[in-house]
Parts: structure tokens; C-alpha cells; sequence
């Protein structure tokens, strides 16, 4: 639930903090979708290393990933150091190791997005902004973590922009910028 004060009452274009980062999130997450949806479905395997993981698998970490935070954050007693990282993983991110298609892929790309804005509203604005235990031990908002979880799936979107490049592609946001 937004937070209503003077200044939103009097201005109904502005957002509260909790909606302007869901859609900062949002951006990024459709930055993610554009990118997967210029690459061939034959081409989901490809990995610029042997090190490095596939188009396929770099997608289904932003899901783990995302899952997890939304599970986690949403939560009233977040503790990212209530179980160990891959048990908090597999505990929210079956649905994205079972995603092998590049449409399975893109379906929960979307519907993931939707389930965690609608978790985060109805957590409310102030539930974010409650302290919590971060994987390095120390203590930091919520609405921080939901930062970093952003700037995460930003990451890996520029690394699917040097995947498509390697590939012979032109990335989706260049293709957007060009008009093409």
C-alpha cells in the first residue's frame, strides 16, 4: 500500500519510493525479455567460455535470483542467513530450473516480474525499509537489497548484450536506440 502524504495528494504523478523502484525494476526486467527475445532459440545454449554460463542458464539465474529476493524480502523476518545460499534458491526457484524453451523462459521472465510487485505491495512501503541480515553478515534495508537485486539483473543484461554481440548480433537496446 503507498504511502499517501501532502505532496502525493497534490501531485498524483508522483509515486512512492516502493513504486518507482518496482518500476526501475520493471525497466530493467524488460531490458532482460527484449534481449532474450533477440536471441534464436537455437542459440540458448551458446556460453562464451566453457567457464561461463549458457544464454539459457544466465536466465535462469536473474529468475533464481529474483525468486529468492521476492520470497525473502516479502517475508516479515528476512534473514539471508537463515540457510545456506543454494537451499534459498532451490527453496523458491523450481519453476526456473524446469524452464529449458526460450518461450517457457520468457512466460516466467513475465509472470515473476508480476508476482513480485504484487508481493511488494502488499508488503507495503514500510516493510521495506525494516533492517535485516545480509549474506555478508551486516545489517541492511530490505528496500537495499531490492536495490541490489536490480542492479544484478542490470549486470547480467549487458552480459547478454556481449553474448549477442559474440554471437553476430545487434543487442536489443542498440537495435531501440537506432530505431530498427
Amino acid at each position: 500500500m503507498a504511502i499517501k502524504t501532502a505532496v502525493t495528494d497534490n501531485h498524483p504523478h508522483l509515486k512512492s519510493y516502493l513504486e518507482e523502484t518496482l518500476e526501475a525494476w520493471r525497466d530493467a526486467r524488460i531490458g532482460i525479455i527484449k534481449e532474450l527475445e533477440n536471441i534464436p532459440e537455437d542459440r540458448l545454449d551458446f556460453r562464451p567460455t566453457p567457464e561461463t554460463r549458457s544464454v539459457r542458464e544466465l536466465i535462469q539465474h536473474i529468475l533464481e535470483v529474483s525468486m529468492m529476493m521476492t520470497g525473502e524480502l516479502s517475508r516479515p523476518y528476512t534473514n539471508m542467513k537463515r540457510a545456506p545460499w543454494p537451499d534459498l534458491l532451490n527453496q523458491y526457484a523450481k519453476a526456473a530450473y524446469g524452464a529449458k524453451t526460450k518461450r517457457e523462459l520468457l512466460d516466467i521472465l513475465s509472470s515473476q516480474m508480476d508476482d513480485a510487485e504484487r508481493s511488494f505491495r502488499k508488503a507495503g512501503d514500510l516493510a521495506l525499509w525494516q533492517f535485516m541480515d545480509r549474506f555478508d553478515g551486516l545489517p541492511g534495508t530490505k528496500m537495499q537489497w531490492l536495490h541490489h537485486g536490480i542492479s544484478q539483473e542490470m549486470y547480467h543484461r549487458g552480459q547478454l548484450t556481449i553474448y549477442a554481440r559474440l554471437m553476430g548480433l545487434v543487442p536489443a537496446l542498440t537495435q531501440r536506440i537506432h530505431g530498427t
